[in-house]
C-alpha cells in the first residue's frame, strides 16, 4: 500500500525531529520512517485506565512492579524508574561525582543528551573514535584516550548492538574509572549472555516513542548492581527527600526555641513529611516516572521477548535480501552479541556504488518511496562545542560513518512482509539507478 506522508501527525509540532519526520513534500511513501517504536493493545489500554483510578498516580506500586520486572529481565539488583533516559544519565553523572575539569571519554556517535550531562556537570567530554563496523565506541582509542584526569567512560549502545564490554572493564578497572552504560537503544540486547545494563556500574535506558519498549513516548530506567548508588539514585531523582526525620525524637528545635514536640506515635505529621540532603555534595531534581507510564510500560515488558523477535526476524530478512547489493553493506552482528535491531543501519560504501550516500538516499526517498534517516552528526560538530574549542577533525571514522556511509531504514515491529520486500527492492533498484547514471 502506498501511503501518502502528509497524513502523518507531527511534521510541524513543538518536538521537530523527536517527534516526527513526517514532510508536506508531496512525495508517495511506501515505507515512511514510523516514530511509534512498539506495539500497543488493549493491554497497554486496560492497564492506563486503570491506573488512572488510582490514589496515587506518581511512584507508585505500578512503577515499583515496572521496576522489579525489569531488574529481573536484565538481571541486575536495581532497577530504578525516572522520566527519561537523558535525566537517567544525569543522575548517573552525579552519582560519579563528576566535577568541573573531569574528563569523560565517550562516543560522538550518540544523541547529543549523552554530552549535555557531563557538560551539565562541569565535565569535559573526551570523544574516542568508532569501530567502523558495528558503529560503537572502539576499545582501542579509549585506551589513547586516557589521562590522569579521566574519571568515567561513558559507552552507547548504538542501533541495539552492545559495545564490546570487556575490553572497556578491564581499562576501568586498570585506571580506576567508573563505566556508564548509554543503553538507550537496548533494550532487550545481550552480549556474551549479559544484559544490556548489567555490565557497567550504572545503565540508563531510553522508553521515548521511537525505543523497542514506550511508556507514552518518554520514560526511562536506571539500573546498578551497586547498593550505595542504589540508594544515591533514590536521592538524587526525587529532589533528595527520600530522607525521613528522625521519628525517635520527640522534640524539635528550631534555634533556641522548642518548634514542636511529639507526644504520640500516632502524629505522623510531626516534624514534617520529609527532610532535604544533598547527596555526596549533589542536589536532586524531579526525575520521577509517573503511574500510568509504570503500568504501561509493565505491559511492554510482557511483550519484550516478543517485540525484540520481530525486530531481530525484520533485521536478518533485510540482511538476507541485500546480500550481494554493490556498494551497501548490511549490519554486522558478532557472534556472541544479541543485536535488539533498535534501528537498521545500511552504510553506502561511495566507491562501490560509484555515488554518493546523499544521491542514494535522494534516489531511495523521491523514486522508490522508502524513507531513511541519519544517526548520528558527531557532537563535536554541534555549535555550542565548535565555540568551547573542539577539533572538527578528530574521530575521522565517526565523522565518515555520519557525513558519507550511513542511513537507517525504517525499523519497528509493526512492519509488514511487503515492507520488507518495498525496502530491499527499493535498494536494490536505487543502487542500480545511481550506478548507471554514473556510468553514462
Amino acid at each position: 500500500m502506498t501511503i501518502d506522508k502528509k497524513h502523518f501527525t507531527g511534521g510541524k509540532t513543538e518536538g521537530g525531529i523527536t517527534s516526527s519526520y513526517a514532510t508536506e513534500d508531496g512525495v508517495k511513501l511506501k515505507v515512511p520512517y514510523s516514530f511509534m517504536g512498539s506495539i500497543y493493545d488493549e493491554a497497554e489500554f486496560s492497564a492506563a485506565v486503570a491506573a488512572m483510578k488510582q490514589d496515587s498516580l506518581t511512584m507508585g506500586p505500578k512503577t515499583q512492579e515496572f521496576q522489579d520486572k525489569f531488574a529481573k529481565i536484565h538481571q541486575v539488583k536495581h532497577a530504578l524508574a525516572c522520566s527519561n533516559c537523558t535525566t537517567g544519565m544525569h543522575v548517573a553523572t552525579q552519582i560519579f561525582d563528576i566535577k568541573p575539569g573531569d574528563e569523560v571519554i565517550v562516543t560522538p556517535n550518540t544523541f547529543v543528551a549523552t554530552i549535555l550531562v557531563i557538560l551539565k556537570e562541569g565535565g569535559i567530554p573526551v570523544f574516542a573514535d568508532i569501530d567502523p563496523r558495528t558503529f560503537n565506541l572502539d576499545p582501542t582509542d579509549v585506551a589513547r584516550k586516557i589521562t590522569a584526569k579521566t574519571k568515567a567512560i561513558y559507552v552507547v549502545h548504538y542501533a541495539g548492538l552492545m559495545v564490546d564490554m570487556d575490553p572497556i572493564m578491564e581499562l576501568a578497572e586498570k585506571h580506576g574509572l567508573k563505566v556508564l552504560e548509554d543503553a538507550a537503544h537496548a533494550t532487550g540486547a545481550s552480549y556474551k549472555g549479559r544484559m544490556a545494563g548489567s555490565i557497567g556500574d550504572i545503565s540508563a535506558f531510553s522508553f521515548h516513542s521511537l525505543k523497542n519498549i514506550t511508556t507514552c513516548g518518554e520514560g526511562g530506567m536506571i539500573t546498578t548492581n551497586n547498593d550505595e548508588y542504589a540508594k544515591g539514585i533514590q536521592n538524587l531523582r526525587c529532589m533528595n527527600n527520600t530522607q525521613p526525620w528522625d521519628q525517635t525524637q520527640t522534640e524539635w528545635k528550631f534555634g533556641n526555641s522548642i518548634t514542636c514536640r511529639k507526644t504520640s506515635e500516632l502524629e505522623y505529621w510531626l516534624p514534617a513529611h520529609f527532610d532535604v540532603i544533598p547527596w555526596n555534595g549533589h542536589w536532586g531534581s524531579n526525575y520521577r516516572m509517573n503511574e500510568i507510564q509504570a503500568a504501561v510500560g509493565c505491559c511492554q515488558l510482557d511483550k519484550l521477548a516478543m517485540l525484540i523477535d520481530k525486530r531481530r526476524q525484520i533485521g536478518h530478512a533485510i540482511t538476507a535480501g541485500l546480500q550481494d547489493v554493490k556498494g551497501i553493506e548490511t549490519v554486522y552482528e558478532p557472534e556472541g552479541y544479541k543485536h535488539a535491531f533498535h534501528l537498521y543501519t545500511i552504510c553506502v560504501n561511495e566507491k562501490e556504488l560509484g555515488g554518493s550516500r546523499d544521491e542514494f538516499m535522494r534516489v531511495l526517498y523521491e523514486e522508490e518511496g522508502v524513507q531513511t534517516i541519519l544517526h548520528y552528526q558527531p557532537a563535536f560538530h554541534f555549535t555550542g562545542l565548535q565555540r568551547m574549542g573542539y577539533d572538527p577533525n578528530q574521530c575521522p571514522v565517526a565523522s565518515e560513518f555520519f557525513y558519507k556511509r550511513e542511513t537507517n531504514l525504517p525499523m519497528h515491529p509493526r512492519l509488514t512482509e511487503q515492507n520488507i520486500q518495498d525496502m530491499i527492492s527499493g535498494i536494490k533498484n536505487a543502487a542500480t539507478k545511481v550506478r548507471k547514471r554514473h556510468c553514462k
